[in-house]
């Protein structure tokens, strides 16, 4: 106890060193995280493992989680890339490691952690680093809170019971992984389909469009637009726009493009009666499909209710928004494609 109070300064600053650099380089490597959690173990926690365990330590080096870290991933094939980061890190002691996942135990899901004993290049400290998932901490935390644990003997229903639903917890945790990859590979397949041109074929939804947006189909009609009064177009996200174009009842990336075929020429006779009287010398980069949107709806007859909807879609429900119809409505009306 008395190396522990000497040594406590250097284990705190080791585990603030330790926590920031993995932070940071998981953090570079993309690796996303449900949290990192980092302690010094306590002078009464030491107390305690030693009257339960003092005669197999001989000094207080022997000791290997007087540090110890979490590292909480969201997918269980993650565990695996930040165990392999730790390894290029850090000095591993594989002789006091253990992969706890490989227990299979019914009721092990929740301490199917790895843990890895570590040291600093060069560095004389150990200390622990744990790598588990976000449901293995939730279900560890749930049976720590309930006081349950796989060794404490309980009636056959009550540990059936635990088992059945560590099973679905551990099933969950394989399916989201699964899950992770299925969908990476479709939008693999969705930027290949519209890089082709086959846009029928792809659904619309926020990954296929931002792949389509990659084809800047509104810079032609933007273009024309901005040449009205040789204005600069400033850059703007038409994401939101998608909850528009799904209001229209488009369902695919195919029908997006008819969609824009179909009312260019309205979209900028439409932005030639707003600018045309006017020095506007900026517009948005959403000018073109804003217009679009809105031609849609005049000539479709939706009248100022049909133009609030578009504006409410697009700046949430506001007052002002009515208003905003109404002027459109009026710059609009001398159009021949405004169904009256």
């Amino acid at each position: 106890m008395e190396q522990y109070r000497e040594q406590l300064p250097l284990l705190e600053q080791l585990s603030k060193e330790v926590y920031n650099q993995l932070r940071q380089v998981l953090q570079e490597q993309a690796v996303e995280l449900s949290g990192i959690e980092c302690r010094v173990k306590t002078e009464s926690s030491l107390a305690g493992k030693l009257e339960r365990k003092g005669d197999k330590y001989a000094s207080l080096e022997d000791i290997t989680d007087l540090v110890g870290l979490r590292i909480i991933t969201f997918y269980t094939d993650d565990v695996d890339k930040v165990a392999a980061i730790v390894q290029q890190l850090y000095e591993v002691d594989w002789s006091n490691s253990v992969d706890k996942r490989k227990l299979h135990e019914l009721t092990s899901f929740g301490y199917n952690s790895l843990h890895y004993i570590c040291r600093l290049k060069g560095g004389k400290i150990p200390f622990e680093i744990q790598m588990r998932t976000a449901l293995q901490h939730v279900w560890s935390a749930i049976e720590h809170d309930i006081g349950y644990k796989g060794a404490v003997k309980l009636p056959p229903e009550y540990r059936r019971q635990f088992s059945r639903l560590a099973g679905m917890l551990e099933l969950a945790d394989d399916e989201f992984s699964r899950l992770r990859t299925t969908m990476t590979d479709y939008r693999r397949q969705v930027q290949a389909l519209v890089k082709s041109g086959k846009l029928d074929e792809v659904l619309l939804s926020t990954d296929s469009f931002r792949s389509y947006l990659e084809l800047r189909p509104f810079q032609r009609l933007n273009q024309r637009i901005a040449a009205v009064n040789q204005a600069e177009i400033f850059p703007a996200s038409l994401l939101p726009f998608l909850s528009v174009l799904e209001s229209f009842g488009l369902d695919t990336l195919g029908d997006v493009q008819r969609f824009i075929d179909e009312n260019s020429e309205d979209a900028y006779q439409l932005s030639l009666s707003q600018l045309a009287v006017t020095d506007l010398d900026i517009l948005s980069e959403s000018i073109g499909l804003q217009n679009l949107c809105l031609a849609y709806v005049l000539k479709n007859g939706g009248g100022v209710a049909g133009l609030k909807a578009v504006y409410d879609l697009l700046y949430g429900k506001q007052g002002g928004n009515e208003t905003l119809a109404e002027l459109t409505l009026e710059q609009a009306s001398h159009l021949p494609f405004v169904k009256k």
